[in-house]
């Protein structure tokens, strides 16, 4: 894969005629927690010279299509929020981002569907959705910061993937700029329309090394008529058993989500691992299958909980806070996966201070608030051998440097070299960042 040397200051001469003087800010204008969050993304000797905020897709088109032939590798992003995740990118010059590619393009209220630019925030788009009573079933890491394109290129679902599975699901289409700068669309704004559905699949989850997510259109939901949560704690067996019983039921829970016993204990749920079920349709469904599930707790000898209202909006506001928060600069947070049926046992034994894993999927997120690379690894191998894989998203750079944080060893890497290979040819979006080296 080429790469691209940052010793050359970019002219923006060019790039104002494109975005105007008031798109681009120099690195030394820049404020302090865009620096920060460009500083981790980054490795260490890269020098940044501007971020770049086109207005539209037509300016960030001509952006992209400037940089290639000038030689220039580019950060794409949105707010920044996820910035961090992933490898080092090495070799960029400018940041380019979405972040005022913020517009609401249609919104198709009967036909469950809405399209906007990738830009816009998360919170954003569920406020204009939730007016005509529609969601869209996600429930991404920074919920108020994340933007559309930034939660498709991290595949970040949450806790709702339990219901309504993946990002991918979710998206019908997706406009994006390539490498060379021309615009690409794949797939429509219709529920049954399937054209582009390989290529939508390619692009979540690819951490924009193959293009930059300009505009998304997503299949949404009607918000449901009542919600109810519902904790079990207690010993690991009866968990367990707990688990498998709600798992194999018929009952229709929107999350299940597994918490390690230091989690339980922080957000003061009681004692020993736990085991949070959230049951979201029309009111009475809500109270019978909450009313089921703690019948089958009383019989294993778990202490179970009927969440208020009140409590269960700051529950799940609070179990991704305590998960994602960053604001300490050695926190360590990982992407998890292992087999479903080994997820009771891992909450458990795990060598972290917090955890949480999705018992249905067996994706989750471990939280370290100090760790060496050593730790990691054991953690990595401990998931492998319960046929998953563990992934460092946001750490320290000396222990992403000290690390792979991908650790991908699969029969895949060919494939995805030919793919990045076709999509981005010269190598100038996010090196580094996603599984190929120098890449």
């Amino acid at each position: 894969m080429k790469s691209f040397s940052t010793e050359n200051y970019v002219s923006t001469q060019e790039l104002e005629s494109i975005v105007g003087t008031a798109g681009i800010c120099r690195w030394q204008d820049t404020e302090p927690f865009w620096q920060e969050r460009v500083e981790k993304a980054v490795a260490p000797g890269t020098k940044i010279d501007c971020t770049v905020y086109p207005n539209t897709q037509e300016e960030l088109a001509a952006v992209i299509a400037w940089a290639e032939p000038n030689r220039c590798a580019v950060l794409p992003c949105g707010s920044g929020s996820k910035l961090d995740w992933g490898g080092l990118v090495k070799g960029v010059k400018i940041a380019v981002s979405t972040g005022r590619l913020n517009r609401l393009v249609e919104h198709a209220v009967g036909d469950l569907t809405v399209t906007a630019e990738a830009g816009m925030k998360f919170a954003d788009l569920q406020e204009i959705l939730g007016k005509a009573g529609q969601f869209l079933p996600i429930d991404p890491a920074y919920p108020q910061q994340a933007t559309l394109g930034g939660i498709i290129a991290t595949a970040d679902t949450g806790s709702l993937r339990h219901r309504y599975r993946g990002v991918r699901d979710l998206l019908l289409g997706i406009t994006f700029v390539r490498s060379d700068g021309k615009i690409a669309v794949a797939g429509g704004r219709v529920v049954k329309n399937v054209a582009g559905y390989d290529l939508m699949k390619l692009f979540t989850g690819a951490y924009g090394t193959l293009g930059i997510i300009s505009q998304v259109t997503f299949r949404v939901y009607p918000l449901p008529e009542s919600s109810g949560t519902v904790i079990l704690t207690g010993e690991t067996n009866a968990l367990a058993e707990a688990t498998q019983i709600l798992l194999s039921s018929a009952l229709t829970p929107t999350a299940v989500d597994l918490l390690s016993p230091q989690l339980v204990e922080k957000l003061s749920l009681g004692k020993g691992s736990g085991l949070v079920v959230r049951f979201q349709s029309i009111a009475e469904s809500v109270k019978q299958q909450s009313a089921r599930l703690l019948e089958v707790a009383e019989k294993l000898g778990l202490q179970g909980t009927n969440c208020g209202e009140n409590d269960e909006l700051q529950l799940w506001q609070r179990l991704p806070e305590t998960m994602w928060n960053s604001g300490t600069k050695s926190a360590i947070i990982c992407k998890i996966g292992i087999r479903p049926s080994e997820a009771v046992t891992a909450i458990n034994e795990l060598p972290v201070q917090d955890a949480l894993i999705h018992a249905g999927s067996g994706l989750g997120v471990l939280r370290f608030e100090t760790a060496t690379a050593d730790t990691l690894l054991q953690v990595r191998r401990a998931c492998e051998a319960k046929g998953g894989f563990m992934t460092v998203l946001a750490a320290p750079t000396d222990i992403k440097q000290g690390l792979d944080v991908w650790g991908y060893t699969g029969s895949a890497i060919d494939l995805m070299r030919r793919i990045k290979q076709e999509f981005d040819p010269e190598n100038i979006l996010n090196c580094d960042r996603f599984i190929l080296k120098g890449s």
